[in-house]
């Protein structure tokens, strides 16, 4: 009896995984339903959303339309140069808001009735914001790069779509990480939003959205090529140019050339740190 009884008992395993599995999934789907609900009848947001960098887009564009010719790296035009930015810089807004309902449900008390909830995994809560944020980071991206091309700022091609949508996910899972992790650890939403307010505009300015790194003064072109959000648009703005290959040199830094494939190395790395770095912290809060 006692030989026989590995046997007996090695199915259960993978069985009750698959059925933990499926219980995680399920519970995702439905908070992250809930989120599109909130969306659906609040849809103010994702037009502002989507509007604000089209403008952007669209008034940048046409006031540095008559650059000098040799302020930009290989002859782009400054609409090209400038939808890179737009791009990355609405997906890492859009991304630093997503502790925004979390933070929500927590002033609200609906975390907690989550946290009381029979769930089977509450990681479900943070899996359903992620979903939400990058779901919601790819349509406002989708719209830009369509409107870039209508303004003829060209597209970036079958390869280099997969590119943009690879930097694009690696930014968003790395700055959601982040925006989570503030949301269980400041003590309300007027905090959040003063961060994301404090945050957005510098990084925007120190980084290579809206100028190269060898039209800035010393120390701004170091602040920007070590801003995660240059080495998100240095491989799209490539890939824009018809340069895409993940061995190109994309970023001339102060402290040397990186390619494409060491932008999407660092932004992987960034990403799994931040969720490294908050995951003690949502083992606490969720416990």
């Amino acid at each position: 009896m006692t030989s026989a009884s590995p046997s007996l008992q090695s199915p259960v395993a993978p069985a009750v995984d698959r059925s933990a599995l499926a219980d995680l999934s399920q519970e995702t789907l439905a908070l992250t339903r809930r989120l599109f609900l909130q969306l659906a009848r609040r849809p103010s947001t994702l037009v502002a959303g989507v509007l604000q960098p089209l403008i952007w887009l669209v008034l940048f564009g046409a006031l540095f339309a008559k650059a000098p010719a040799g302020l930009l790296p290989d002859g782009l035009s400054y609409g090209r140069f400038l939808g890179a930015g737009v791009i990355v810089f609405t997906a890492f807004s859009a991304a630093l808001n997503a502790g925004l309902p979390v933070m929500f449900d927590r002033e609200f008390g609906f975390l907690n009735r989550l946290l009381v909830a029979p769930l089977r995994s509450r990681s479900s809560i943070v899996l359903a914001s992620v979903l939400y944020i990058t779901a919601l980071s790819l349509v406002q991206s989708l719209a830009i790069m369509v409107t870039a091309w209508a303004l003829g700022y060209g597209w970036p091609g079958g390869a280099g779509l997969l590119l943009v949508l690879a930097v694009l996910l690696l930014l968003v899972f790395a700055v959601t990480g982040l925006s989570l992790g503030l949301a269980f650890a400041l003590p309300g939403h007027i905090e959040l939003i003063a961060v994301i307010f404090v945050a957005n505009l510098p990084l925007l300015f120190a980084s290579t959205a809206l100028a190269p790194i060898s039209f800035m003064p010393t120390w701004l072109g170091w602040l920007a090529a070590l801003n995660p959000l240059t080495f998100a648009i240095e491989p799209i703005r490539a890939a824009y140019a018809g340069q895409f290959s993940l061995s190109a040199v994309v970023l001339h830094a102060p402290y040397g050339e990186l390619t494409a494939a060491t932008c999407l190395l660092v932004l992987a790395v960034l990403a799994a740190g931040l969720f490294l770095l908050i995951r003690p912290l949502l083992d606490r809060k969720l416990a």
